[in-house]
């Protein structure tokens, strides 16, 4: 499948600027399941301090915002070729070893609510099946509601509350499989819906490492495998080493933010 994606954060400022500095991972890269045809991330208000890959591959750059900028315009669009792999990313490995993916985080420290949901799984020897049924679990006890956590709610408060967005569908999955001692990574990228082309945020899922498969990956907030209508951008521990954009401000003021995002076959 050919995915055509235009996606465009603006970020308005009541105040000019003194300093600030945006990290971007922005840019796919070509990998099993995926290839990228034609890619550009530009920025309009902010000039480019450092591009490079990090420790998990990600391909990442280093804005600076203009001193006295009123608003900052980042653009990522490009077509990317899918194939269905039913989750199935491999054994796709960078700098980092796989027992890292076990160590938890403040975003994913375990709790009582956590390490009960652990408990309630029938895990065996079959590492794959015990992820699909925490899987299909997390889809039932946390339910997807927009607006009732935040980009700093913990796994714990996303499963006591029995609520959440994707990213704490994702939150919850590693920190239940790190509990198990299966490495698990964050997943941040983009996702076709099938009802709507416009869309106001990116996507994230989970992706497990499976002895003879590697990394497989896993959508809770769906209950599916991510398939070709997935396009995988960064990975990390946790939202806060993935994230598409994210960074610092110094100065007075409130800060604004606008996004348009548009996957489409």
């Amino acid at each position: 499948m050919l995915l055509n994606i235009q996606h465009t954060s603006r970020y308005q400022y009541d105040s000019p600027v003194q300093y600030a500095v945006q990290r971007l991972r922005l840019h796919p890269s070509s990998s099993p399941g995926q290839k990228v045809i034609d890619w550009s991330v530009t920025v309009e208000g902010a000039e480019q301090e450092a591009s490079y890959r990090d420790g998990y591959g990600n391909r990442t750059q280093l804005v600076r915002v203009n001193r006295d900028a009123k608003e900052l315009v980042i653009r990522a669009a490009g077509q990317v070729e899918t194939e269905d792999r039913t989750g199935v990313h491999g054994k796709v490995y960078n700098f980092m070893p796989t027992w890292l993916y076990e160590r938890e985080t403040d975003l994913t420290k375990p709790g009582e609510a956590v390490r009960d949901l652990a408990a309630s799984l029938n895990v065996k020897d079959d590492r794959l099946a015990t992820m699909h049924e925490l899987m299909s679990k997390l889809h039932q006890v946390v339910a997807y509601t927009p607006g009732t956590t935040n980009i700093n709610t913990t796994a714990e408060e996303a499963l006591v509350l029995g609520s959440g967005v994707c990213q704490d569908h994702t939150h919850v999955f590693l920190s239940v499989a790190r509990v198990l001692k299966i490495p698990a990574r964050y997943v941040s990228g983009y996702l076709m819906l099938t009802n709507t082309i416009e869309q106001t945020a990116t996507h994230a899922w989970a992706e497990a490492h499976i002895d003879g498969l590697g990394w497989v990956g896993f959508d809770a907030a769906n209950d599916i495998c991510p398939n070709e209508t997935y396009v995988r951008i960064a990975c990390g521990l946790d939202y806060n080493e993935a994230a598409p954009i994210s960074g610092m401000r110094f100065g007075a003021g409130m800060e604004s933010l606008a996004v348009d995002l548009n996957v489409e076959q």
